[in-house]
């Protein structure tokens, strides 16, 4: 395959995934989650990788979620099918038989964080932030984060987080249980590799078994991502999306009071 979002390489047993867009933060689109995938699934085939790495291309951003000119022109139709390519990336990242390490460069926000939430591993820059974006602009964080957040950092800061839309810095992620380890911003890739490396001394059977055993509660969530890929395929399109997609655009604050009335 052809890659043009995305810079695959595989090194010494190491599957590199990187989002190259970040002239836009690495926000995804049709093409970049569909390279994503097939990337996924050219590491899980390749019996001399044994770990991935998922990062983002520049200093700015590991993802910042989807892109906003993609997802303001979906409607109903298209919005299922945006929908269906993201849970066949998520269902490719969380059965991968190996572990994924996201390597969190700059903002990871909304789908960007719920990409955080489907790696194994995360290791941040200490320049990163973290966070969701959904009733900021209309939409709701379904494809992992209503699921798994609470999992990892309990009912109430998952809550703050989806609901108050804030950003966490990388130490008070770490501190959530969002990420495994905060380094130095110069010093994020040489770390990644030396848990690469440790891994790579790992049995891959192992591995691959405590993958899936660890997953098993979780997995029982999958209903949950269906119902609300198919539920938010009703909200693209909607009018409460046109205006936060419209005030993200004009980079004024969204007018939802006016649902309200």
């Amino acid at each position: 395959m052809n890659y043009h979002d995305i810079i695959f390489e595989k090194k010494e047993g190491v599957a590199w995934i990187t989002i190259n867009r970040p002239q836009v933060l690495n926000v995804l689109r049709f093409e970049t989650v569909a390279e994503m995938t097939a990337a996924f699934e050219d590491a899980e085939n390749d019996p001399t990788v044994g770990v991935a790495v998922l990062t983002g291309a520049g200093d700015k951003a590991f993802c910042v979620g989807g892109d906003i000119a993609v997802m303001s022109a979906l409607n109903h139709q298209t919005g299922q099918q945006w929908n269906n390519a993201l849970m066949k990336l998520s269902s490719m990242m969380r059965n991968l038989s190996k572990p994924i390490i996201a390597a969190v460069n700059g903002f990871c926000i909304g789908g960007g964080n719920e990409l955080n939430v489907f790696c194994d591993l995360t290791i941040a820059s200490a320049k990163a932030k973290f966070g969701q974006a959904g009733p900021k602009v209309g939409a709701c964080p379904v494809w992992g984060a209503t699921q798994m957040l609470p999992r990892i950092m309990g009912e109430k800061k998952a809550r703050e987080m989806i609901y108050m839309c804030n950003q966490y810095t990388a130490e008070e992620a770490r501190e959530m249980g969002l990420v495994n380890k905060v380094v130095p911003h110069d010093e994020l890739y040489s770390e990644v590799q030396k848990w690469c490396d440790q891994l790579l001394d790992m049995s891959p059977q192992s591995l691959r078994l405590a993958k899936l055993s660890l997953n098993f509660e979780s997995d029982m969530m999958y209903p949950s991502l269906m119902h609300g890929s198919a539920l938010l395929s009703y909200v693209w399109g909607s009018e409460q999306t046109t205006e936060g997609f419209a005030a993200f655009k004009e980079k004024r604050k969204p007018d939802f009071r006016s649902f309200r009335k």
